[in-house]
């Protein structure tokens, strides 16, 4: 037990900036601790929905309650996913070949396609965050943050890594229990959510383009394209729970 519990807060250090203090040694492995993402999901879901909560019981417009519920997120996990995704789309795009498009990925700097990547995608996100939120269905916030952690994980599972070091490489050990663990923790909140099933089936279609994209523009992940797949798996989420309400 006290293995999971230690597994479970290098699943928080690692996807939040709540402070959680310091693991203590033995350290797992980020591989035998991606089981747990879906519930460091859970608290930025819980941390999402209560700003939004809040934002609505104040009287704001579900514009602005989405908004802040979408900063009150990039702040709870350091906008980790979404320099991700920035990096990728600098890369994947600004990049002639493989080595090259590696190199702008660890740039730290931001170029033209990760700008415009940023503010589309964030636009979405803050659009299908709208629409939850004018039909106060502020458990589903929570369920999309969940179920979007169990994106990385199955690509940590399904592509190699495309370099030898970085996070990509350090989950390359994480065996099929971990992968089907999220996939449930991941998916069952999903389901009891309204066209839960549906989202869910737009989100793997997402996902698994993504994950093409990867091989074909790298060779396999990188913990960049882990961070874009749970950015596009969310998108993919919020615009299909959104779409009828």
């Amino acid at each position: 037990m006290s293995h999971r519990l230690a597994e479970l807060h290098l699943a928080l250090i690692l996807l939040t900036r709540v402070p959680f203090g310091r693991l203590r040694d033995p350290v797992p492995t980020l591989g035998a601790a991606a089981w747990a993402f879906p519930l460091a999901g859970l608290l930025v879901g819980l941390i999402a929905g209560g700003v939004m909560w809040a934002a609505l019981a104040l009287g704001l417009s579900p514009l602005i309650a989405a908004g802040v519920a979408l900063g009150a997120q990039v702040v709870a996990t350091g906008a980790l996913h979404e320099d991700g995704l920035a990096d990728i789309c600098d890369g994947f795009w600004g990049g002639t070949s493989r080595e090259r498009r590696l190199q702008i990925m660890r740039d730290s700097r931001i170029g033209s396609y990760g700008t415009v990547g940023l503010i589309l995608t964030l636009g979405l996100r803050w659009l299908g965050l709208a629409a939850l939120a004018e039909a106060q269905a502020l458990g589903a916030v929570i369920a999309v943050a969940m179920t979007s952690r169990v994106a990385p994980v199955v690509l940590m599972g399904s592509l190699p890594p495309a370099r030898p070091d970085g996070l990509g490489a350090q989950g390359s050990t994480m065996g099929t229990k971990a992968v089907l663990l999220a996939a449930l923790l991941g998916g069952l909140p999903m389901l009891v959510v309204p066209r839960g099933w549906a989202a869910l089936a737009v989100a793997a279609l997402v996902v698994a383009g993504l994950a093409m994209v990867a091989r074909a523009k790298i060779g396999g992940q990188t913990g960049d394209v882990l961070g874009a797949a749970q950015q596009v798996a969310e998108i993919a989420l919020l615009l299909t729970l959104g779409a009828d309400l």
